[in-house]
């Protein structure tokens, strides 16, 4: 399996901060961040958070790491607010490669209206190929896992968390071979029946999905994937195509229908998108690649790019434009290598990570942004935050924000054990 996020960048930068930390990271005038939790794999503690956070109703925050815990394979765990100040951490389930339970996931979880949670784990399962979960509370205390599917036949590698729509049907994408749209839905006696909506790799056809999709009002599913479309050669994966936004449509007898709204590669584009995406009312679509734009040499990427955020736009005829909103790495404090989902608030602004600082060859260890829509079209970004060292570390999943305006979020590495951590933002 080909991981969800380690890339020839993040390889070096992971390398180089198993030797050394960072002092504590700065945050931007008026920006104050505080770690909540710091994971610690020698408690049992989960380890290596790869993905961003849920709130629930109560102000509860949930989210998943990739190993860590019993068995050293990955946890769940809920991170509660104590009365007067601080949080509590709690593991709600330890994965096992014990041949039944899915291991190492890399999505993050979403909640039904009865607090159960959902989510996918890359690996594991009866075939090996990954599986889907729903964790449940008990009466009395503790959570109960149980396994939705087992990957493995037609698709596996479910790198992605999952989407519900209104009757509880659950929806997400695969990795492995060039990919899948599936959807699972509930049936009687607690079973849930899986099926696969699409199989991505056609000629010029999007594949190779790792996040996850979004719904519009319509019922059509968006999203992106790593590789394809019509522009083939990218840096070293000659052959592989740049990466795409797909669109999938239901359509009569429950057929759904693909059609790829965008090809990543053009000259000073972005491309290898790995981040999913989010919508405004006005149907615009919003996301970012790591690699690409037109600041060309960050870290031991030289000529890759330092990676873009982009706005996609919907037309007449079905015609959708892109425009770059901002190129990473514009100087030596920027965020390069943005990985995670963006979100929207109600201004119209976009925060996100990066996982990566810095450039001709600075290494950094990431940055909280926003980006703010201005006159003429014009984008501005602030850095919100620059991590390193026990302040956490490269953070590759995105942020969340309460009614307050306090961004949420995790980091992969740093913090007191080096083992990455839940931070919080404060304006």
């Amino acid at each position: 399996m080909q991981s969800k996020r380690f890339s020839p960048a993040s390889t070096a930068v992971l390398a180089i901060f198993t030797v050394t930390l960072l002092v504590a990271g700065t945050s931007a005038a008026g920006q104050t961040e505080k770690v909540l939790h710091s994971f610690n794999p020698k408690a049992k503690d989960g380890s290596e958070p790869y993905t961003g956070l849920i709130f629930d109703a109560k102000g509860n925050l949930y989210g998943t790491t990739y190993s860590g815990g019993a068995y050293g394979y990955g946890t769940v765990f809920e991170l509660i607010p104590k009365a007067g100040g601080g949080w509590t951490e709690k593991v709600l389930h330890s994965f096992n490669s014990n041949g039944k339970d899915g291991y190492s996931p890399l999505g993050g979880l979403t909640l039904d209206g009865s607090g159960n949670l959902y989510g996918t784990a890359s690996q594991g399962g009866a075939s090996n190929g990954g599986v889907a979960f729903e964790l449940s509370p008990k009466a009395g205390g503790g959570w109960v896992e149980k396994i939705l599917y087992g990957f493995g036949s037609t698709s596996s590698n479910p790198d992605a968390g999952l989407v519900r729509d209104a009757s509880g049907n659950l929806y997400g994408t695969t990795f492995g071979g060039h990919g899948t749209v599936f959807e699972l839905s509930p049936a009687g006696g607690g079973a849930w029946t899986a099926t696969t909506l699409y199989y991505f790799g056609g000629a010029g056809d999007a594949w190779g999905p790792v996040d996850g999709l979004i719904f519009d009002a319509a019922g059509n599913l968006y999203g992106t994937t790593r590789y394809g479309g019509n522009f083939i050669n990218c840096y070293h994966n000659a052959g592989l195509g740049c990466g795409t936004v797909f669109e999938l449509s239901p359509g009569v007898g429950g057929v759904w229908t693909e059609k790829v709204l965008y090809s990543f590669g053009d000259v000073g584009d972005g491309f290898y998108p790995d981040a999913g995406l989010v919508s405004d009312a006005a149907g615009n679509l919003y996301g970012t690649t790591p690699y690409g734009g037109t600041n060309t040499s960050c870290q031991d990427n030289v000529g890759m790019g330092c990676g873009i955020a982009f706005e996609l736009s919907p037309g007449a005829g079905g015609v959708w434009t892109e425009k770059v909103l901002y190129n990473f790495g514009s100087s030596s404090n920027d965020g390069t290598l943005p990985y995670a989902d963006l979100i929207l608030d109600s201004a119209g602004n976009l925060y996100g990570t990066t996982q990566n600082t810095g450039v001709s060859f600075t290494f950094g260890y990431g940055t909280a942004f926003e980006l703010s829509p201005g006159s003429g079209g014009v984008w501005t970004e602030k850095v919100l935050h620059n991590f390193g060292g026990k302040a956490g570390a490269t953070p590759y999943g995105g942020l969340v924000r309460d009614s307050a305006g306090k961004l949420y979020g995790t980091t992969y590495g740093g913090g007191a054990y080096g083992n990455g951590t839940v931070f919080e933002i404060t304006p």
